[in-house]
């Protein structure tokens, strides 16, 4: 089947039809650089990550813009975060946007997300700002204060929230949207803020010293790289109002034209049924995650949902991600030592193994439809289910089949999906490492339970020295590899 992508703009599944025929262009919404990122970008940015390699393993040249907010993401009380973040640890506003961009990528190459084709900041893009915004005033779309703010008047566009549905007369006074008295309408958003003399962020500007509104830099940037109509925009489902509404709204008053043919929203992740983020303080950033679980287990655990749904994070979750992961790993490693042993010459054909195809044929109907990986991955597990039996059969392999049917995992699960790294260091199995690591916590119960304190705490001093963390908890002892650890 030919790809589909449910579409937000329609709510509806449509057949992929790119502007340019084996191209693509896609736009997501980047970081706010502050503070480092947490799982909850983890779940967005892995999910648009497998999206881009699908396209891509698919033959499509694909052109991926992710901007990095440095300026204009203001909280609600109207101050700038990287202002306040800066103002907080005493350094340059910039000097907060580098740190965290750096820890950001650091982040997500561990994670073994693509990095995108163009990675533009806001502050590096403000002349193209100013420019959207002169228009918008020419076309009568946006008005100007006594103070030097511009604001897009929402009145003026028929559609105004035709991505999230949201209509203006029912948009409440100060509902995400910063009320003030000079803007003619609640829902009115700014487009240009002036600045006093005193404050940090500032540009110059045909309405004074200031700096660009929020929603205004992905409009910028994405024309700017992409043209005035491009194929995917991609982003947060927390993000679709107000922000890809403005987006639309300034855009596409702006150009006359279309602004994004298909959207691609990701669902949050949440803890206990409740988003993760920063200002709930229930966030875990992807470093500690790191601490406790392989990159891998961290994309099977985001992956195990649709991109479209929530997912809620657990230890139970990442406990089963982590295994779900390793049967995998296992299956390969065994796959791999049993082609450095075979020396037939014999090329062979994985058509001889014909019970094989349907699951590359299940995880590809699986993809074409809008990307779903959970299914993908069920697909990858009735593969290895087979392979298994066939590694366990006696049957004698050639090099060529055992080398195809590694090539299915090197595609399907390391190159689509990521889960599969090329590289899998031979070692211990999994299952008996968890199996060895029970009999041991147990020795090391049974030194608590007779008050035998020296031995217990040698014992776990020995597990540290080998990189095997063990945390004592009210529900029980538990155990962890520490980051790097091999």
């Amino acid at each position: 089947m030919a790809l589909k992508i449910f579409n937000y703009l329609t709510r509806e599944k449509e057949p992929f039809e790119p502007l340019q025929e084996g191209h693509v262009g896609l736009y997501a919404c980047g970081p706010t650089v502050y503070d480092h990122a947490h799982l909850g970008h983890a779940k967005t940015y892995v999910a648009l990550d497998v999206i881009v390699r699908y396209l891509r393993y698919l033959d499509y040249d694909v052109r991926y813009v992710q901007n990095i907010t440095d300026v204009g993401h203001l909280l609600d009380s109207g101050e700038d975060r990287i202002l306040r973040k800066a103002r907080l640890e005493r350094v340059e506003p910039m000097e907060v946007a580098e740190t965290y961009t750096r820890s950001y990528f650091e982040d997500m190459d561990a994670l073994g997300v693509t990095r995108p084709d163009i990675s533009p900041r806001a502050s590096g893009h403000i002349p193209e700002q100013i420019e959207v915004v002169k228009t918008l005033l020419e076309k009568g779309y946006a008005y100007t204060t006594e103070e030097g703010d511009v604001y897009y008047s929402v009145e003026q566009l028929n559609d105004y929230g035709k991505l999230s549905g949201r209509k203006i007369e029912n948009l409440e006074a100060g509902a995400r949207v910063e009320v003030r008295e000079e803007k003619r309408h609640p829902a009115d958003f700014a487009l240009w803020k002036h600045a006093a003399p005193e404050h940090i962020l500032r540009w110059p500007s045909p309405w004074g010293w200031g700096y660009p509104g929020w929603h205004l830099e992905c409009t910028a940037m994405a024309t700017r790289y992409l043209g005035d109509t491009f194929d995917i925009h991609g982003g947060g489902i927390d993000n679709m109002f107000p922000h890809n509404d403005c987006e639309i709204a300034q855009s596409e008053a702006a150009t006359g034209k279309p602004f994004a043919r298909y959207w691609v929203l990701t669902g949050s992740l949440t803890v206990d049924g409740v988003k993760m983020s920063k200002s709930l303080g229930n966030f875990v950033t992807i470093k500690e995650a790191l601490d406790h679980y392989s990159p891998e287990a961290i994309r099977f655990f985001v992956l195990s949902s649709h991109y479209r749904k929530p997912v809620d994070f657990s230890q139970e979750a990442m406990v089963s991600a982590e295994r779900g992961v390793e049967r995998l790993h296992n299956t390969v490693r065994t796959l791999r030592q049993r082609m450095e042993e075979t020396r037939s010459a014999d090329t062979g054909e994985l058509t001889e193994f014909a019970s094989l195809v349907p699951y590359s044929e299940q995880f590809h109907e699986a993809m074409d439809d809008d990307f779903n990986a959970p299914q993908a991955i069920a697909a990858l597990f009735e593969l290895n289910r087979s392979v298994n039996d066939l590694l366990n059969s006696g049957e004698r392999l050639s090099g060529g089949i055992l080398a195809a049917i590694d090539d299915i995992y090197r595609q399907l699960g390391g190159r689509v999906l990521g889960i599969i790294p090329d590289d899998l260091t031979e070692g211990v199995s999994g299952e008996l490492v968890e199996e060895l690591m029970d009999i041991v916590l147990e020795i090391r119960e049974q030194y608590r339970d007779d008050k035998n304190w020296r031995e217990a705490d040698a014992l776990r001093q020995r597990l540290a020295e080998l990189g095997i963390v063990v945390d004592d908890r009210p529900e029980g002892t538990t155990w962890r590899l520490q980051r790097g650890a091999t």
